[in-house]
């Protein structure tokens, strides 16, 4: 059985605990939340507007590569050279979304050195993602305070994926495609793929911690967008 036919079996044992609806918060977390998510996303905002241009990256990286924003108009990942990126898809309707909690804890805990989560909504597996921005932007505040920069709805699987995701396939093969939500991708200091996790592994597993911990301690390597290529 290969890697796609494991994922699709796996997910088939989660389907029977997805769509399950998330606990609402209180009047006074939602402001809190609120709040600091509208101080991050306009901190990105700053950030993302003042990255290179992705078309002098270097092509062998991931910072070729950019998004449509969720909060933003645009999420290029030069923004993130020399920094360690997890990329996941995400779902506000499936039983992995409540990964949403581990990906903020682990964004918080590795942040001030360097690492960077990027999640990219998308509707591929069974339509478990089917609001509209505004939609996937309030659940991600109110649920979850998520302050990590996120895409706009976007295809991770399929002839009308994101070039990230066929770019990721070439370099590691089989495993960098998502079989379901919360597929991860770890993209190193120096804009090179490291390693894909499935959607069943925590943020905050120490599979995950170490992959992230080795990644940090590793020297940037890549070529800056700012020289010639």
């Amino acid at each position: 059985m290969n890697f796609r036919s494991l994922a699709a079996l796996a997910a088939l044992v989660t389907f029977a605990a997805c769509n399950q609806p998330a606990e609402p918060p209180t009047a006074e977390v939602a402001g809190e939340r609120n709040a600091v998510v509208t101080a991050a996303v306009e901190a990105q905002r700053t950030r993302f507007a003042a990255a290179p241009p992705v078309s002098d990256a270097d092509r062998a990286t991931a910072y070729q590569f950019e998004f449509a924003g969720l909060w933003t108009d645009r999420l290029p990942m030069t923004a993130f050279e020399g920094e360690v990126v997890l990329v996941v898809n995400t779902a506000s309707e499936c039983g992995f979304t409540p990964q949403y909690e581990g990906l903020q804890a682990i964004y918080d805990e590795y942040q001030a050195r360097g690492f960077e989560v990027v999640g990219v909504p998308a509707n591929n597996f069974n339509g478990q993602e089917p609001g509209s921005a505004e939609e996937i932007q309030e659940f991600c505040t109110l649920n979850y305070g998520v302050t990590f920069p996120m895409a706009t709805k976007t295809d991770v699987v399929g002839e009308a994926r994101h070039p990230f995701y066929a770019w990721a396939e070439q370099q590691l093969g089989e495993s960098a495609v998502p079989g379901w939500n919360f597929h991860k991708l770890l993209i190193g200091r120096d804009g090179r793929l490291i390693a894909a996790f499935g959607s069943s592994a925590e943020p905050t597993s120490d599979e995950i911690r170490a992959a992230i911990e080795a990644a940090l301690a590793a020297s940037t390597r890549a070529t800056p967008t700012s020289q010639p290529q």
